[in-house]
């Protein structure tokens, strides 16, 4: 069995993984906050921990593998925009216009995530479900000292956990303290002490609960849905590394504490965040863009899944129009290669060793992605289909958009013909024909690169597709 070796953020190392039980092999990833359409940042750890759910379910098997990832869907921003609306007349009630809203989010969220390539997870809770497992838990964390209520609200106690508390982040409680931006609020014993649950006014969902009508904190949601899909321990928790702390750590306190567990997760997974044009992304910069913006715009979802996998999980991934032609085009060159005699008879036994190879070593997916040019450089088009496959792209979607884009068909024409008349020139040693059509392909627009591998034409700002009629 092909050995996978991750790298777990709790020891900073790169480990094997080693399953609790290999006929079922457990997955959390956190979800989104439905209340918006998801941005570009969001598509990442979707995208990375899709790659991670394919693997684990090529080496031990579809049934084999639980995939868990929540949806948020009681939050103070759900609320805000719910209540926007009902103050420019949106009829019904708040507590309607809440589930309206989460339920078009989720519905979003979903084709947006389909349209990357991503598989469903084989469960996707969502935290207003698991109330009666939240307070349960809560009861628990009070009963073994761990947790307080006071003022309405409940608070896990930190001090409770001192010892273990900030293992994962890598910070003592006294360093967190120092450097704290936390409500301090004259009910906490400690500053650090952090929200399991809080009331809820005439304005805000609500719940019945031993401490009144309120709602539950952020952090116990996500513990008590990982509880209750996937046990008091399983064998990897992911997502992005803004949620190591507090969300993260907060997680693993009060599950440790309710569970009486020594660990929440065998391994911590967190991929690193998303820039634009090597910028961070924010709405102050205009660089502010999500997934459905993108896929409006005619950029198809395996583009932006290829940009996303062309760098490793734990780097920042730097999102360019640049990065996107090239994979564009190198989308474009391997559906050149395919027919559809090679799409009906490969298999995921087709899959390139050294594909598997390289996600299998803490998801390097940008060895992968060598790997895939190299496929097509030696025309292993099986290899390089079912490798494509396994790495998510679906030669039907693909397919599909290139056949019914003539701009690009009129490029892979070109990069075609080019390749044709090199190879003749390699022989004959005369170049004329080849520099004449780069040439004219750089009049085009078209940026020419040759080099061992063969021949790759990438569509710059000024690409004019119709400068190509009468060149082929």
């Amino acid at each position: 069995m092909v050995e996978i070796r991750l790298r777990n953020s709790k020891t900073r190392k790169v480990e094997p993984l080693q399953p609790l039980d290999p006929d079922n092999l457990r997955m959390y990833v956190c979800g989104p906050t439905v209340y918006d359409r998801a941005h570009l940042g969001n598509a990442r750890p979707v995208i990375v921990f899709d790659v991670l759910y394919r693997l684990l379910r090529h080496v031990y098997g579809p049934d084999h593998v639980t995939y868990v990832r929540n949806f948020t869907d009681v939050d103070d921003k759900i609320n805000a925009a719910a209540l926007a609306r009902k103050e420019v007349g949106a009829e019904g009630s708040l507590e309607d216009l809440i589930r309206e809203r989460t339920e078009q989010t989720i519905a979003w969220y979903h084709a947006d995530m389909d349209a990357l390539g991503t598989l469903r997870p084989t469960h996707e809770p969502r935290a207003t479900e698991f109330i009666p497992q939240m307070v349960a838990m809560i009861e628990t964390l009070i009963d073994e000292g761990h947790a307080y209520a006071a003022e309405g609200h409940v608070l896990f106690a930190v001090d409770s956990w001192r010892e273990h508390y900030g293992a994962l982040s890598g910070r003592s409680v006294d360093d967190m303290i120092a450097g704290a931006r936390v409500e301090v609020a004259p009910y906490k014993r400690n500053p650090m002490d952090f929200v399991l649950w809080k009331p809820s006014d005439a304005q805000e969902p609500g719940w019945d609960s031993p401490w009144g009508r309120g709602r539950p904190g952020w952090h116990i949601e996500c513990s008590a849905m990982a509880k209750a899909l996937l046990g008091d321990t399983f064998d990897i928790h992911g997502g992005g590394n803004d949620l190591m702390f507090p969300h993260h750590e907060n997680e693993i306190a009060q599950s440790c504490c309710a569970n009486h567990t020594e660990e929440m997760a065998k391994i911590w997974m967190h991929n690193e965040m998303l820039q634009v044009e090597g910028k961070k992304m924010s709405k102050s910069l205009g660089n502010f863009f999500t997934v459905r913006d993108l896929l409006d715009q005619g950029v198809p979802g395996e583009v932006i899944r290829f940009v996303m996998l062309s760098t490793h999980y734990s780097k920042p991934m730097d999102w360019t129009k640049r990065k996107a032609e090239e994979a564009e085009s190198a989308l474009s060159n391997f559906l050149s290669l395919i027919t559809d005699e090679i799409a009906r008879t490969v298999g995921p036994e087709d899959v390139d060793k050294r594909v598997v190879d390289a996600i299998s070593d803490d998801l390097n997916t940008s060895l992968a992605i060598h790997t895939l040019y190299d496929l097509a450089k030696k025309r292993d088009v099986s290899k390089l289909l079912a490798s494509l496959n396994f790495l998510g792209f679906d030669f039907s979607t693909i397919e599909a958009y290139w056949t019914g884009n003539e701009d690009f068909n009129r490029l892979n024409d070109a990069t075609i013909r080019l390749s044709e008349l090199r190879e003749a020139a390699l022989v004959s040693k005369d170049f004329t024909a080849v520099d004449s059509l780069k040439s004219a392909l750089t009049t085009a627009g078209v940026e020419v690169r040759m080099s061992k591998e063969g021949v790759e034409l990438i569509p710059g700002p000024n690409f004019d597709p119709a400068k190509l009629e009468g060149l082929l």
